[in-house]
């Protein structure tokens, strides 16, 4: 059997595991009743309450009022480090106070000016500078935007309909391979290959050849459990591109934050053109794909047969301005590397936690981003996370958060500027104190081991 001794359904088990997740979905109930009161009220205007689907959570989302430092405080008063990071697009933490001075400067200077400005030159400048493989940007509004504006430029600069990507990856609301698929998602024409499968890929590539005209992948699964590529599949991918001509995109909304100059740096792959989102519009929206200046040129308006890209806030005030400060005066160079290292300091504790309760146990990620899992062996695609127990991850969640640590339903823990060391030692306690309280629940799923 692959990955975990058995599943939820046939572990003798599960009720004791079912038990846990009920008593503490009761306890998070009755700790929040201001925030069921929201819940309920929001049933009359957004469908089931919500109009963000990765909110929400059983029996109800906790409610936010407020945000501080590293710290957010729930509708009922309640305070907890964010160690969900808005799902790494909260880089910065909250309130910065150099983010806080150029919102208010942006608004006193006035903004919707339906023109462009000198922010948007000085912020396409500092990005083409701090990531390699972007020689020319354009803005857009979001990673789902880039993503989109960057598949269609592939598909018009090669003549050619096809892309591939992978299983279990994300590139936004409308590009969810989670499962194989959603029935929101843009219909491309996409081939679906395993994460980190260098021949089987290889193979995909070179047989669908000329009919090619991207492959896009994540550098590390994000939603998919913070599964980071190996160094030899993404080197495999520009090779076997280059062979059929077609186009590599890295989607770095997510690992752009990734040390200075984001995964492509680190793994010393150049992409043909890379997507950028979250984080880097300091708290706005954001979004921007860029790569080679001659594929790009496609984008020149001045061009006589240019593609087309509109969009009332592309170049958004606040955007354009926080955004620049954030990434020229916040997240430099060095406060990158070093909270690169900080994360990859912290995984190794907390794997270390992990094998001293349970061969289940590992945490997977990349930098400042990881991510809980209960499988046994390695993990190098969505395909080994298949047997996973599913309610651990809600009981690890509850536990979390009466730890006072709010991370993500899947397990996902983010770290932000504004954390210092004593943040980074409440996240290791608090998952020693769930591995610990629930050693024998989840030793349990392996056999005892």
């Amino acid at each position: 059997m692959s990955g975990t001794a058995m599943t939820n359904a046939a572990n003798p088990q599960n009720s004791i595991l079912l038990n846990a997740v009920e008593n503490a979905s009761s306890v998070f109930a009755s700790r929040n009743p201001e925030s069921r009161k929201l819940f309920d009220s929001a049933q009359a205007s957004m469908p089931g309450g919500n109009t963000r689907s990765a909110l929400f959570f059983d029996p109800f989302p906790l409610y936010v009022n407020e945000s501080f430092g590293a710290r957010i405080k729930d509708a009922d008063g309640h305070i907890y480090l964010d160690a969900l990071g808005e799902f790494t697009a909260g880089l910065y933490g909250h309130s910065d106070p150099a983010l806080r001075n150029a919102v208010i400067q942006t608004v006193d200077k006035g903004v919707s000016n339906g023109a462009p400005g000198a922010a948007e030159i000085k912020l396409a400048s500092l990005i083409c500078d701090r990531f390699p493989a972007i020689e020319t940007v354009r803005f857009c509004n979001s990673g789902t935007e880039a993503n989109l504006y960057a598949l269609t430029l592939a598909r018009a600069a090669t003549k050619r309909s096809k892309f591939l990507a992978f299983s279990g990856a994300y590139h936004g609301g409308v590009f969810n391979f989670g499962k194989g698929g959603a029935a929101v998602n843009a219909p491309y024409d996409w081939t679906l290959c395993q994460y980190n499968d260098i021949q089987q890929t290889v193979a995909t590539i070179e047989r669908l050849g000329s009919d090619l005209a991207a492959v896009i992948v994540e550098p590390m699964l994000s939603n998919g459990g913070c599964i980071p590529a190996s160094r030899a599949f993404l080197h495999a991918l520009r090779a076997a591109c280059d062979g059929v001509g077609a186009l590599l995109i890295f989607d770095e909304v997510v690992t752009s934050r990734m040390g200075a100059g984001g995964s492509h740096t680190i793994m010393q792959v150049e992409p043909d053109l890379v997507t950028l989102g979250k984080y880097l519009g300091a708290g706005f929206s954001f979004g921007a794909f860029g790569g080679r200046a001659s594929l790009m040129e496609q984008m020149n308006p001045r061009q006589v047969d240019s593609l087309p890209h509109a969009g009332t806030f592309n170049n958004n005030a606040f955007t354009m301005n926080v955004g620049y400060v954030g990434l020229s005066e916040v997240f430099t160079r060095e406060r990158a590397e070093a909270l690169y290292a900080a994360g990859e300091e912290l995984r190794k504790k907390l794997n270390r936690l992990a094998n001293g309760c349970s061969t289940l146990v590992q945490f997977t990620g990349c930098g400042s981003a990881m991510n809980i899992h209960f499988a046994t062996g390695p993990i190098t695609a969505t395909e080994d996370l298949v047997a996973e127990p599913r309610d651990l991850f809600k009981l690890f969640h509850f536990d979390l958060m009466e730890s006072g640590v709010y991370a993500a339903r899947r397990g996902q823990i983010n770290l932000s500027l504004a954390m210092n060391q004593d943040d980074f030692d409440l996240i290791e306690k608090s998952v020693a104190k769930f591995l610990e309280r629930y050693r024998d629940v989840i030793r349990s799923f392996a056999g005892g081991r």
